[in-house]
């Protein structure tokens, strides 16, 4: 039997757009376009803080597939050890 390790999980969601929640305020909707030992990295990228908005993470999330990524970086490198989920954008159900 072939044991994968964690990089290979997600390496199918590469080129696509995802949303990567963190154990912090801040939320990633971008690109996947890199997955390393110690990082992940988002191209076009929506940086949002829950503390500094009204809207939730999960509100945000939606608004995002309804409305499309509001970039306001062009790349972003985000710690591995902070990374509470990755889902793909086109997952999100829209309630």
């Amino acid at each position: 039997m072939v044991r994968k390790n964690e990089l290979d999980e997600i390496a199918d969601m590469l080129g696509s757009d995802v949303v990567v929640d963190t154990t912090t305020p801040l939320l990633y909707i971008g690109r996947l376009t890199e997955i390393g030992d110690y990082f992940i990295t988002l191209e076009d990228v929506d940086v949002h803080d829950s503390n500094e908005s009204p809207a939730s993470k999960e509100t945000y999330c939606i608004d995002a597939k309804k409305f499309g990524i509001k970039k306001n970086r062009r790349r972003v490198r985000i710690v591995r050890s902070i990374v509470a989920s990755i889902s793909l954008l086109e997952d999100v159900i829209e309630y």
